[in-house]
């Protein structure tokens, strides 16, 4: 007959995992079975590849929908870990049991394509080991284990036989009732798990050791078996889907709690230093002394004071908390309070650093070469290596000079995954340079990322043939010319001629059947930079030059009678769009602007145009030299009279003075044509103007404005014409002398 010990753990429980490891050792069964889903036997052997480090967790995914993917999580301190790396060492044969992946995404597949139902009453099953711990005063399980558990139970087999009977206990009372979500899917689950133990009993195994959860313990217990018909009846018809299954890094931030894992542990730095120190066979100092003493080191790197002598009175104090709180041993809240009170002189700030750097952890997993992988995954990888870019748990900054070629191809590497989702690096500011041979990015590996990178691989096997791909899907799906200018800028980013060719060839399309002139001009701007960007990448983008004269001639033609009859929203989109083109062609001093400062001119010079956009146009003409400081006094003399509705002549002076003070500042003229304008509102009107005047003048800098208020209050100077300029001939003499020097004319006094 055989015999069937059931280890009912909790999860990344360091304590759990040290019974299990006493308890193996003990039983010395022939089969382990371990909670999880079958299809995990296919990629247990690489437990013992040497480069398997945890914290890793084994992803499995629907083949045909990869975004549908669960995560297995594996610690070091972990009881499965264990189980696993046990079973590896000692040739023991070991399977996974639970419902299969195949048949848990299928459900789920079908539960969304239903008709919406009523949220499920409870999301997360309660941590068993947690309750028991709550319900003793406990508020870290671990520690209610070590001290309930560990010290008072000798034998490892009699600690699980009592914790089965405790969670026998409590779901004795659980008076949830049989439809309810959480009791479904474990009865689900818990008759996987016994069809494939009584398989395992019908192979005539001697002795079989079954790791799991707390809480499904009670229900593996072969004494407390429903007939086998029963499981079977739960278990009928099940739908199945296709799911292939990996290995992948981890992370210790991905373990905690805090980041929604539901099986996370609050502190996963503390429970691997406690499995260290549990499992160093060699160790002297106590657990709390060698914590502080890594807390202490932690701060130092801070720059922060932490001396050996504060380390001895942390570790007294925190014994002493242990014993009035009535602990046989300082845990982690005694060693944070301790540590805050004599290494951070009170302060929890220092701890803070303590907590991210050692209470959670930065480890990051690896895993082997020989995991199964999809072919794009692996050219990430080896594109990584080439490159010197590996991933990293911690979030880094990375400066990149495009002039170099390795970092030139790293920047093409970021932009091809940004493209296919796979968001590793994030953009970031490159401080005050405003050249192109810079760029800056925030780095940071989020587990998550490998399912995204599975998802990518519908589109090719390397990075650069599956954003290219993308790419050219995308530009057919996309209807926006602004988009597809986007999308444009984007592959020349990331060096994706074909990428290109597809994106330049339905732009063509699209801009020749283009009617409305906002989308041409806001097209102009992302074409644009990519003119200018692909000078600095060496890519040819001589479709891209022919498409943008194109662009800027029909949306030049077609601005003055776009910009008729606009009322204030249409205005405020149509002003957009002029700055944005206006930008744009800024950007390529060689290009030819007549046809544009004609158009402007004809918007500035019609009194038909809102005066948003006529301002602007304005604006933009005396910026270029095409229109004198006099003109613009006239006309603002005329759009600031009083035959013009007062709504209408702020909006002109809003397009005219947008973004910039200088022409308040250094032509009295204008300023004075401004003040007696507000000055001679009619009261009826003027909470209508007001919201437009605050608008502009608050887009001015704090100096700008107080320098305008100042002339404003001291009053009009001499009468001058508006093109008058005083010379200070006296004032000046200084700086001409020294400029007659610089010339030559000695001759002068």
């Amino acid at each position: 007959m055989t015999d069937v010990h059931v280890l009912g753990i909790r999860h990344h429980g360091p304590g759990s995992a040290r019974s299990v490891a006493e308890a193996l050792a003990t039983l010395r069964p022939d089969l382990v079975l371990i909670e999880g889903p079958p299809e995990l036997d296919q990629v247990v052997p690489l437990v013992s590849d040497p480069a398997m480090v945890p914290p890793v967790a084994a992803l499995i995914y629907a083949a045909d929908q990869p975004r549908l993917a669960s995560f297995y999580p594996l610690a070091e301190f972990s009881p499965e870990w264990v189980a696993f790396r046990w079973a590896a060492s000692t040739g023991t044969p070991v399977r996974t049991i639970d419902l299969p992946a195949a048949n848990s995404f299928a459900l789920h597949t079908a539960v969304d394509d239903a008709e919406p139902a009523a949220p499920p009453q409870q999301p997360y099953r309660p941590d068993a080991i947690a309750m028991l711990a709550q319900a003793a005063g406990y508020s870290d399980a671990e520690r209610w284990w070590e001290d309930a558990v560990e010290h008072r139970i000798a034998d490892p087999l009699d600690r699980f036989a009592a914790i089965t009977e405790a969670i026998a206990e409590i779901r004795a009372v659980d008076n949830r009732p049989a439809d309810h979500a959480d009791v479904a899917e474990n009865n689900r689950r818990e008759a996987a798990m016994r069809r494939l133990l009584r398989a395992a009993i019908r192979d005539g195994h001697a002795r079989i050791a079954v790791v799991c959860g707390a809480y499904h313990a009670p229900a593996l217990v072969p004494a407390n078996f429903p007939p086998a018909a029963a499981d079977n009846k739960v278990l009928a018809g099940f739908p199945k889907i296709r799911v292939a299954v990996t290995w992948v890094p981890w992370t210790s931030d991905r373990l905690s709690l805090q980041t929604g894992y539901g099986a996370g542990v609050t502190a996963p730095g503390w429970y691997q230093h406690l499995f260290a120190h549990w499992t160093a066979r060699d160790s002297t100092a106590d657990v709390a002394t060698t914590w502080l003493v890594r807390v202490a080191q932690t701060l130092r790197r801070e720059n922060l004071d932490a001396s050996t002598a504060s380390v001895v009175e942390a570790s007294r104090l925190a014994s002493a908390l242990a014993a009035v709180r009535g602990r046989p041993s300082p845990g982690l809240t005694e060693l944070d309070d301790a540590a805050q009170a004599v290494l951070c002189d009170g302060s929890p700030l220092p701890l803070a650093l303590v907590h991210r750097e050692l209470t959670i952890g930065n480890e990051l997993g690896s895993v082997p070469e020989s995991a199964p992988t999809v072919p794009l995954a692996a050219d990430l990888a080896a594109t990584q290596r080439r490159l010197r870019l590996q991933p990293s748990v911690l979030e880094e900054f990375l400066t990149i000079d495009l002039r170099k070629p390795n970092q030139l191809a790293r920047s093409v590497l970021l932009h091809r995954l940004a493209l296919l989702g796979v968001d590793w690096g994030t953009p970031a500011d490159t401080g005050r340079t405003t050249g192109t041979f810079k760029e800056a990015w925030t780095l940071l590996w989020q587990p998550e990322l490998a399912v995204a990178v599975v998802d990518a691989s519908r589109y090719g096997t390397t990075i650069a043939t599956a954003a290219a791909t993308w790419v050219a899907e995308h530009a057919q799906a996309t209807g926006s010319l602004a988009d597809l200018s986007e999308l444009l800028a984007n592959c020349l980013l990331a060096d994706l001629p074909d990428g290109i060719s597809a994106v330049v060839s339905v732009l063509a399309e699209r801009t020749a059947v283009q009617q409305d002139v906002v989308p041409l001009l806001e097209t102009v701007a992302p074409l644009a930079r990519t003119c200018r960007y692909g000078n600095v990448r060496g890519v040819d983008v001589t479709g891209v030059e022919r498409i943008l004269d194109a662009t800027v001639v029909r949306a030049c033609v077609g601005l003055p009678t776009a910009c008729a009859g606009l009322d204030d929203a249409a205005a405020t989109a149509m002003r957009r769009a002029i700055d944005s083109a206006q930008y744009g062609l800024s950007l390529l001093p060689e290009l030819p602007l007549d046809d544009w400062h004609r158009a402007l001119a004809a918007v500035a010079g019609s009194d038909r145009i809102h005066g948003s956009v006529a301002g602007r146009a304005t604006r933009l003409l005396m910026d270029a030299g095409l229109v004198e400081r006099d003109d613009v006094a006239a006309r603002l003399s005329r759009r600031l009279s009083v035959a013009t509705p007062a709504p209408e002549a702020a909006a002109w002076l809003d397009g005219l003075l947008s973004g910039d003070a200088v022409l308040l500042i250094h032509d009295q003229h204008l300023l004075e044509l401004v003040d007696d304008w507000v000055a001679g509102v009619r009261d009826e009107v003027f909470d209508d103007v007001l919201p437009l005047l605050r608008r502009t003048f608050s887009a001015f800098s704090r100096p700008e404005r107080r320098e305008i208020g100042e002339q404003v209050s001291r009053g009009r100077g001499p009468a001058q014409s508006p093109g008058a300029t005083a010379l200070e001939i006296r004032g000046a003499a200084p700086a001409i002398r020294t400029m007659a020097r610089y010339l030559g004319w000695e001759a002068i006094a």
